[in-house]
């Protein structure tokens, strides 16, 4: 087995609309997060190289200095009150740390099927975010590409 690991700090503000407490308000977080992707034989490239780790942790670095949120929420989806390169629009309901863990996954499959389409490889790909020092989600999940 073969195994890349990636660990990524970024800044982001996010708010749980509808949520009783007080994270239903604007707050922000350093979020760290960490990926990792295992597999019988990486794919190489022209380099050797399998995938470039600074690829990995760009997709978690996009997140940075952005607002978290979701489709329904009207307020920062508006391009008249906020632009939209400072927003993600996040899956679901709310913009958790669930979600942003499903969010990295996504884009980290979506990255190996760019550089190594079609191949057909089983990666195990684990990605742990950590939303405060002591809270944390983890997507471990397997994807074929």
């Amino acid at each position: 087995m073969e195994k890349i690991i990636v660990h990524a700090t970024f800044h982001t503000g996010h708010r749980q609309v509808g949520y009783p407490g007080v994270c239903r308000f604007v707050h922000g977080h350093t979020w760290r997060g960490t990926v990792t992707i295992t597999t019988e034989a990486f794919p190489r490239d022209a380099l050797d190289m399998s995938i470039d780790f600074g690829r990995i942790k760009q997709v978690m670095r996009d997140l940075d200095h952005k607002m978290l949120v979701v489709e329904s929420d009207a307020t920062f989806t508006d391009p008249a009150l906020f632009e939209p390169e400072g927003v993600v629009v996040m899956p679901g309901k709310g913009p958790s740390v669930e979600n942003v863990a499903h969010y990295v996954f996504d884009r980290v499959v979506a990255l190996i099927a760019r550089q190594y389409p079609d191949r057909g490889i089983s990666y195990r790909i684990e990605v742990t975010i950590h939303e405060t020092e002591n809270n944390c989600f983890v997507v471990d999940k397997s994807a074929t590409v």
